[in-house]
């Protein structure tokens, strides 16, 4: 093993031992309280130290990590105090996360590093909207993601890279080959000779090393760093190296060849590292002792301390209120107002909004010169430059970039070209933006508008109306206005929040529906429903395009006197208003266009008979469209919608 210690200094070369010895140490040490139950479980690094010691130091300390949980040598080396690391793993709410994660899925701002989730992959998209942030700060600075050889094999790796060279971000992206994904080995995942071999196929730099020599993966990593920050393009690194124990230690390694372990074991980064430096006259067999003696004693002493544990304090209301980051007050409109339809008060937030947040970034397919599939941010390329960006095709690694921005200090939209399409980005919106104000405090700043709905004869594959998917989510908040006035408003409020908002934007109402919508900037508190009108027989509780439904019927049944809620904000839920309604009538019909079964009007009306049963005249009922996907045939989309069975339902209810 040939070692490269140019620009080195002496002093350097022997941090780096210590450095790379440190996490060796821990892991000895966790593997012992392991086994006396004192933490409940670990993923061990040991023979793959030197690529995450060695890419640490090659950074800068303020320059962003996304580590999995084999890399206990990024926190050792970002200086991340064992004992609490210890409380961190097992479980205490003095740990990072409060006792909310388990090992290594949590980040710290003050370190910069920004933890995994389980789903292998999501991180490297994060890293790409963390150097966008960079780049629109003008900051020379670059991004290091983790992944390993099975993780390569994930829709996100390829469109966390392909994102990345299509908008030439500083990026590493530092595939860690250790041969096997759990029992999988690499043979059954990839077909390429060379995962580096992918870097060609988007257009980017790459290079393999040997992740078990220190010095090599430190010299390469710095080359990338600065060739990232010199041409802002990203590089691949593929570190070639071995698990020595199981993918965690409840696996074994049964599965893996003898004769591997034989082979890798003379290769042991340290052992290795520690003889150069020993061949170099910088160390001796007694200082190597010295030395892990010394250590031994350091992490002896934060053990101890860490251990020094109390029983964890459940707290009800603290564990509610870090689900979301503290909202923005609201902001009344002034005097004036215009009739607009509703696509226009949105295209007008929107653009209220980029005047109002120097640092809101717009994204989505096609947004850009184009104005969008609905022509909504038509214009403002030419008006606020290249801070309204086309996206590929990729709603995944769109939507982590988005949280990478806030990572980065900006807030972001992140436009579907149809709400349907979300389910290609699912995994980043209910696993990372919805969990991580929670998980280590770090807001999500991402609003996603939803064009949504049915009755304009599009399929089933652009006419859902899927909001209850996300209702169910805690960390996100969801938004449904009706009307031109609060689809601006809350559009504004929605861009103001620092959580994550999905935003629905029903397509039938785009140029429908008109209105008196305040001029300039003002905002709509969610959670804050409207009282469409009052009535004395039946009470309608809706929103979206169902508050159009409930006025139009109305109005041709005057013999009916219908009181009409449109709850606007459905995630948080103005339980008050809804009381009000239901004792208004005491009797109660929810409508929605989503389907019936699981949709959100169950929730409701659960509610009510929990919470409102005493004012009830009748049993709740629920009008929504049909089980089936929507139908294309304008006559079977008629059929489907729950428009169709409104006066069925009514009937019933007013007869009760």
């Amino acid at each position: 093993m040939q070692f490269d210690r140019t620009g080195l200094s002496n002093e350097q070369l022997l941090s780096f031992y210590n450095a790379l010895i440190y996490p060796r140490l821990i892991e000895e040490k966790m593997l012992l309280l392991l086994r006396q139950g004192k933490i409940s479980k670990w993923f061990s690094g040991i023979g793959q130290e030197a690529i995450a010691v060695g890419a640490t130091l090659a950074l800068e300390d303020d320059e962003w990590i996304l580590p999995l949980h084999r890399n206990l040598g990024v926190f050792t080396t970002r200086r991340m105090p064992l004992h609490k690391l210890l409380k961190q793993w097992q479980g205490s709410d003095e740990g990072y996360s409060k006792g909310r994660e388990r090992s290594f899925h949590f980040g710290n701002r003050d370190h910069h590093i920004c933890g995994m989730i389980s789903h292998l992959g999501p991180q490297l998209s994060i890293a790409d909207g963390i150097a966008l942030a960079h780049q629109y700060k003008h900051e020379p600075k670059v991004t290091l993601a983790f992944t390993g050889e099975g993780g390569t094999s994930e829709g996100e790796f390829h469109e966390a890279l392909n994102l990345a060279a299509v908008w030439d971000l500083p990026v590493i992206f530092l595939i860690e080959n250790n041969g096997y994904a759990l029992s999988t080995p690499t043979h059954e995942q990839y077909r390429c000779h060379d995962l580096v071999d992918k870097a060609a196929g988007y257009g980017m730099e790459g290079v393999r090393v040997d992740g078990n020599n220190l010095l090599e993966v430190y010299q390469t990593v710095k080359t990338a760093r600065n060739y990232a920050v010199q041409t802002q393009k990203p590089v691949l690194i593929e570190a070639v190296t071995f698990r020595m124990r199981g993918h965690e230690e409840a696996s074994g390694v049964k599965y893996v060849p003898a004769a591997l372990f034989e082979m890798w074991e003379k290769k042991d980064p340290i052992t290795q590292y520690a003889n150069y430096l020993k061949e170099i006259n910088l160390l001796s067999d007694e200082e190597i002792t010295r030395i892990q003696q010394q250590l031994k004693t350091q992490i002896e002493n934060e053990v101890a301390l860490g251990l020094q544990t109390p029983p964890i304090r459940v707290n009800t209301a603290l564990e509610l209120s870090d689900v979301y980051a503290p909202a923005i007050p609201a902001v009344n409109p002034g005097p004036a107002a215009k009739e607009q339809r509703f696509i226009d008060a949105i295209a007008e937030g929107l653009k209220e909004a980029m005047h109002q947040f120097p640092e809101l970034i717009l994204m989505g397919q096609d947004i850009a010169e184009y104005g969008g599939a609905f022509k909504i941010t038509e214009g403002l390329l030419k008006e606020f430059g290249n801070r309204v960006r086309n996206t590929p095709l990729c709603e995944s690694a769109v939507i982590g970039a988005a949280l990478g921005l806030s990572i980065g200090g900006f807030k972001s939209m992140v436009e579907m070209q149809f709400g349907d399409f979300v389910t290609c980005g699912f995994n980043q919106i209910v696993n990372n933006l919805a969990k991580i104000h929670y998980r280590w405090g770090q807001a999500a700043d991402v609003v996603i508008r939803m064009p949504a709905g049915g009755g304009v004869g599009a399929g089933p594959f652009h006419s859902q109306t899927n909001e209850a998917w996300f209702t169910h989510v805690p960390g996100l908040k969801v938004v449904y206005p009706s009307a031109p006035a609060d689809a601006k408003g809350l559009l504004l409020a929605a861009l103001a929040d620092p959580n994550p908002v999905m935003f629905f934007e029903h397509k039938a109402l785009y140029r429908s529906i008109t209105g008196m919508v305040p001029e300039g900037y003002y905002t709509i508190e969610f959670g804050k429903a409207r009282l469409v009108q009052a009535g004395t027989d039946i009470s309608i509780i809706t929103y979206g395009s169902g508050v159009h439904w409930a006025v139009n019927y109305a109005m041709q049944h005057p013999g009916i006197s219908i009181g009409i809620l449109d709850l606007r904000s459905l995630h948080p839920l103005d339980y008050d208003a809804i009381r009000e309604i239901t004792a208004a009538t005491g009797k109660v019909l929810v409508l929605h266009e989503d389907t019936l079964t699981g949709g959100f009007g169950a929730e409701i009306s659960a509610w009510i008979a929990e919470h409102c049963f005493e004012l009830l005249d009748a049993p709740v009922m629920r009008c929504a469209s049909l089980d089936t996907p929507v139908p294309f045939a304008q006559e079977l989309e008629k059929n489907f919608l729950a428009k169709a069975r409104l006066d069925g339902y009514i009937q019933r209810l007013f007869q009760w």
